[in-house]
């Protein structure tokens, strides 16, 4: 595992919250955020964006970051409000959630990825791959995926087929299969596109 070279902070002398999310592009389940506040002292060898980091290592920088951080949260918005609203406002939403429910105040934001809302008066910035760039960015990252993981994990227990457990709701062939011959269960995005073009075909036959 390589280790990371993460900044610290993007703006000096101020209490800087990292957010980020995990489940935009998932065919089932919630999109799940996490806000993060750091000291400004922090530093972590391998600390990266979660997709960087295998599943043992997220559980054990979770407890980590949770012990260390001077405040952290998570927002959880549900399919159906995804549905409502399109994922992409499901996602901000999450992360306006994360930063509702943090115990102190920040006096800036900075969130993975282009997109966002401007929270309260509250200036932000966007920085694209910033879960690698940014130590705060990248325990909102590792918060958000785990605390995801740990809810398909939960759903998988009631619907074993779709294998949530393993693929946790992203649009595996495993889990599109599944759909095609059990259906959608009530925690399927019916706003996304659920079933490839061969599987529909065969699923209307």
């Amino acid at each position: 595992m390589s280790k990371s070279k993460l900044l610290s902070f993007f703006k000096e002398d101020v209490i800087e919250a990292g957010c980020d999310e995990a489940g935009r592009g998932c065919l089932a389940g919630p999109v799940v955020a996490a806000a993060v506040i750091l000291p400004r002292s922090f530093s972590h060898k391998y600390l990266n964006d979660s997709k960087q980091i295998t599943e043992k290592k997220r559980y054990e920088l979770r407890t980590e970051i949770e012990q260390k951080a001077l405040a952290f949260a998570v927002g959880v918005v549900d399919n159906t409000d995804i549905d409502k609203i399109n994922i992409l406002k499901a996602s901000i939403l999450a992360m306006h959630k994360s930063l509702d429910a943090l115990n102190m105040i920040p006096e800036h934001i900075i969130v993975d990825g282009n997109k966002f809302l401007k929270y309260k008066e509250i200036p932000h910035q966007c920085i694209v791959k910033g879960d690698s760039k940014y130590y705060s960015i990248a325990a909102a990252s590792i918060l958000a995926k785990t605390y995801r993981d740990d809810i398909m994990s939960d759903l998988h227990k009631k619907y074993p087929h779709y294998d949530w457990k393993q693929n946790k709701a992203y649009p595996t062939k495993k889990h599109r299969q599944a759909i095609a011959e059990y259906g959608v269960t009530p925690y399927h995005r019916m706003s996304f596109k659920l079933l490839d073009k061969q599987l529909e075909i065969n699923f209307e036959k």
